[in-house]
């Protein structure tokens, strides 16, 4: 307290009680009093903000109660010589209604985070007790059409949970939940289920036999009647996920954007919106694998070998490589050197993981390598090309409860369904990203049921509660060339 009975800015409790017990003060005063009966009273007739009455005289003026009183001198506490202010009342009440909001906002997130929580807790459970369910026994079986063709009918043995699997690949594919099996299963049990994950099935057809959608040769009709600028765009619901779909009519307007230079020291990628600016593309998707230890990659570093517009950004892999070679085919396959690369003219691709590649072709038949225990389900991003050039890109809502996510097979079905003789399994999950400018527009979409991100062009759904990634490579469709 100082010597004009006010209190330091850092004692508002104290300043709040002494404000209080000047306003309930008597203002009449004993007869011959000369002496203020408190100590604020004794401050305001020193500062000459309101005098102590004498016998007689007429009660004291009380101050507005937004006025504001204060006082100014030397900290005897500190000693540097700074001037300090004293609380006015308007001041005190606003810092006793910023503590009871802080107190009654702290309430609120309790009860919101015990909340969450007892969700997560019975989250936990109920994969508790579906990883605990008795094993079953399933069968699996490859394509009549496979057989029809004079190959053997090939049977796939799948001793196993069939719940469990599922959960296990769909919390493994996701780089921020790949911990959580272990939490229910042992280390063995994980690497048996995601062996099988991998078991591949080839099924081999003549590229004759894939009639494109739209192109089923009844009536006079022309698929890209209704394109806008060489572009179909197509929404597909199926049981469990939406799916979107862009056919792009001339391959020669995808290529891969770079959204981080790392050799230049860059800390991070490019969200989608920043690459479609930089590109001035029309649309565009996520490309290759990143790194991402615990989900919490930046898209700094590219992985694998990389190829945009010419150049190359990285080395030999032996991951699954999909790109676009000097004649605009896309070239997809387990593994990719750089010697190779060279000798069919890459001139832009990207990597991811392995086993990765959906159907090649050698151009007379293609080949579909469907993984019949790969049951988690995801978004999903997948390139391919049909066989007159149309580039086809598919992106798929997940892990919402409004759609669920795709499974590997799932992408392939589609993809056949369209026509393609060779694809590729992009990054997927929260890197799963699709935009398409003016989408909204072009097709007349109701704007009061996008969201934020939808509204800048994003087609996906992203998930809830976080911001578009940032990653380093992208496929865009540039701009339509005026060939006339």
């Amino acid at each position: 307290m100082n010597e004009n009975g006010f209190l330091w800015d850092n004692e508002e409790e104290a300043a709040e009680q002494a404000v209080t017990a000047a306003e309930t003060a008597s203002p009449e005063k004993t007869e011959g009093s000369a002496e203020p009966e408190n100590e604020t009273e004794r401050a305001l007739a020193q500062t000459g903000e309101a005098s102590v009455p004498s016998e007689g005289s007429p009660a004291p003026r009380r101050l507005p109660r937004r006025a504001v009183r204060t006082v100014e001198e030397t900290d005897p506490e500190s000693g540097d010589g700074k001037k300090k202010t004293a609380k006015p009342r308007a001041q005190v009440g606003r810092a006793y209604k910023k503590a009871r909001n802080r107190r009654i906002a702290g309430r609120i997130a309790l009860s919101f985070f015990s909340l969450l929580a007892f969700l997560v807790a019975a989250v936990v459970l109920t994969c508790l007790v579906l990883l605990k369910a008795k094993s079953v026994k399933t069968t699996v079986a490859v394509s009549e059409e496979l057989k029809a063709m004079g190959g053997e009918e090939i049977r796939v043995e799948e001793t196993g949970t069939v719940i469990t699997s599922a959960l296990v690949q769909s919390a493994k594919q996701a780089s921020a939940t790949k911990w959580i099996p272990g939490l229910f299963m042992s280390g063995e049990e994980i690497d048996a289920i995601m062996k099988e994950s991998k078991t591949v099935v080839h099924e081999t057809r003549s590229i004759d036999t894939l009639t494109p959608a739209g192109q089923s040769g009844e009536g006079d009709g022309d698929e890209w009647a209704d394109a806008v600028d060489g572009i179909r765009f197509i929404t597909l619901t199926k049981p469990t996920f939406q799916a979107y779909l862009l056919l792009v009519k001339d391959p020669a307007r995808v290529f891969v954007g770079w959204g981080a230079d790392y050799q230049a020291g860059a800390r991070g990628g490019m969200k989608v919106f920043g690459i479609a600016e930089k590109y001035g593309a029309t649309a565009v998707i996520n490309g290759g694998e990143f790194s991402d230890v615990g989900g919490m990659g930046t898209g700094d570093l590219p992985m694998g070998l990389t190829f945009s517009q010419g150049q190359r950004y990285s080395g030999d892999t032996g991951k699954t490589f999909m790109g676009f070679d000097k004649n605009n085919n896309l070239v997809v396959s387990e593994g990719m050197s750089v010697s190779r690369a060279t000798e069919l003219g890459i001139r832009d691709g990207v990597s991811f993981q392995t086993g990765n590649a959906l159907i090649t072709n050698d151009g007379s038949n293609v080949t579909v390598h469907y993984a019949p225990g790969n049951t988690g389900v995801a978004q999903r991003t997948c390139i391919a090309q049909r066989a007159d050039g149309t580039v086809i890109m598919l992106v798929t809502d997940g892990r919402t409860a409004q759609s669920l996510g795709a499974t590997y097979n799932d992408c392939i079905e589609i993809l056949l369904e369209y026509g393609a003789i060779s694809a590729g399994m992009l990054d997927g999950g929260s890197s799963a990203m699709m935009y398409y400018r003016n989408y909204f527009d072009l097709y007349h979409y109701d704007t009061s049921l996008l969201d934020e991100y939808q509204l800048q062009g994003l087609v996906n759904k992203y998930k809830a509660f976080t911001k578009p990634r940032t990653i380093p490579t992208y496929f865009v469709v540039g701009e339509a060339q005026n060939n006339g």
